[in-house]
């Protein structure tokens, strides 16, 4: 399956590294760049190893957690959507998706 960034999703990696470079610019790029890669190699082969996201308890859009953070995608036709990602221990902006 193919992986695909909404620009909702882009905007959000740019404000969490932002929030991570006031401490190190090179810490903030490494984890962003940690953060893409696991989602781009772990879920194209395997699109269903997240969980339903609770909040909107629909079976296409699932999450897959990265340290302390929720990557929330939707399975469309042969394609992965990235909708957004934040941190853990907030629900999810539902205006961040298009359900």
């Amino acid at each position: 399956m193919q992986l695909v960034w909404t620009e909702e999703a882009l905007k959000q990696l740019l404000e969490i590294e932002d929030f991570i470079a006031k401490d190190s610019r090179k810490r903030a790029a490494e984890f962003i760049d940690q953060l893409v890669n696991y989602a781009e190699k772990a879920l194209p082969d395997n699109p269903r190893l997240g969980r339903v996201v609770p909040e909107v308890a629909h079976p296409e859009i699932r999450e897959l957690l990265f340290r302390k953070y929720r990557i929330v995608y939707r399975l469309k036709g042969k394609h992965l959507e990235i909708l957004t990602v934040f941190e853990g221990h907030r629900l999810l902006p539902t205006d961040e998706i298009n359900a």
